[in-house]
């Protein structure tokens, strides 16, 4: 016997005081209802309805079986509310992997928009440079720069934003502003170790038909973006930056760009990565909806040309040197 909608075919006789009117209700058969009732009373020992002519009345067992079985019901109705709300409104921990530049230039700005999107997804940052680091395996999704190997997920490369090369008003004062890119030189330029301990000391940079490489130094160098930043705003030095993630500061003219007639090479690509059993998760689906939505009005917002096309994966990269600049020993 079917328990449960035995139960309900009980309320609803009890509440239309005939087994016809729980049927027109429930949409069913009278010899539906009356067999499940009736199996109902044999399984529990009790008659639980008196019957008349006049319809159906509750025996005093019945009665108090009714006063004990409707909380139950409406329990479990309002279990299967919530259950159909969860399942329409993504809810739930979103944990994001992203470096923290990205965290916090690209994604904490945007974090209002999608909460009141979503007001029942908790997000979790993790601070993740690469798939294969140890938080990695927490994580639903994946914000990264660079060429990330990751070949059991869906990996999406979102090309990579303008790159340029900076400092600040006091330091092109005291310092000069380069002409050619060749000139940065003589300058001292603070440098990144991306995350797979590669020392980017090659900047590559292209106008029109002519392409230059310059092998630059200075006198710091960090796996940490943050550092080198905050060095170059104290004066310290130039740096190479995307423009994403210093938006602020060159609107506001703390950080000045030079070299504006040269593209800038080699800046990492942006990927989104996810597993692929993750993308059915309505969380999930609802972040890559978002994200994609927040990269669109990113680029329309950007500054100059269109986004710069994906860049394959650097030849100093592929050999894995200890610096970017041990490359131009091959080319010789």
């Amino acid at each position: 016997m079917d328990k449960l909608r035995a139960l309900e075919y009980f309320i609803a006789s009890a509440q239309a005081g005939s087994f016809a009117g729980a049927a027109r209700q429930l949409d069913v058969s009278v010899p539906s209802i009356h067999k499940l009732i009736a199996s109902l009373e044999a399984q529990l020992g009790a008659r639980l309805f008196e019957r008349t002519h006049k319809g159906l009345t509750l025996t005093a067992s019945g009665d108090t079986y009714l006063e004990s079985c409707r909380p139950l019901l409406e329990e479990l109705a309002a279990l299967d509310r919530a259950v159909s709300r969860s399942a329409d409104s993504p809810s739930g921990t979103l944990v994001i992997g992203a470096p923290p530049q990205l965290t916090h230039h690209l994604l904490l700005p945007a974090l209002p928009r999608f909460r009141a999107l979503y007001p029942d997804i908790q997000v979790d940052f993790r601070v993740v440079q690469r798939p294969s680091d140890s938080e990695a395996s927490l994580v639903d999704v994946f914000v990264l720069h660079g060429w990330p190997e990751a070949q059991d997920m869906i990996h999406r490369r979102l090309g990579r934003a303008q790159t340029l090369v900076a400092a600040t008003p006091a330091y092109w004062s005291r310092h000069g502003v380069p002409r050619h890119p060749s000139e940065l030189q003589a300058h001292a330029c603070l440098l990144v170790r991306n995350p797979a301990g590669i020392l980017i000391d090659l900047w590559d940079f292209v106008q029109g038909e002519e392409k230059v490489s310059v092998k630059v130094s200075g006198w710091l160098s960090s796996n940490d973006r943050e550092v080198i930043l905050n060095a170059v705003m104290a004066g310290e030095g130039v740096g190479r930056f995307s423009e994403l993630s210093t938006r602020s500061l060159l609107q506001s003219g703390r950080l000045v760009p030079v070299l504006a007639a040269w593209e800038v090479q080699g800046g990492p690509p942006l990927n989104l990565l996810y597993r692929a059993n993750h993308r059915r998760t309505p969380r999930v689906r609802a972040f890559l909806d978002f994200f994609g939505e927040l990269l669109e009005q990113v680029d329309a917002s950007a500054p100059g040309s269109a986004q710069p096309e994906f860049m394959e994966l650097p030849q100093w990269h592929r050999r894995g040197y200890g610096r970017a600049s041990s490359v131009l020993r091959s080319r010789l």
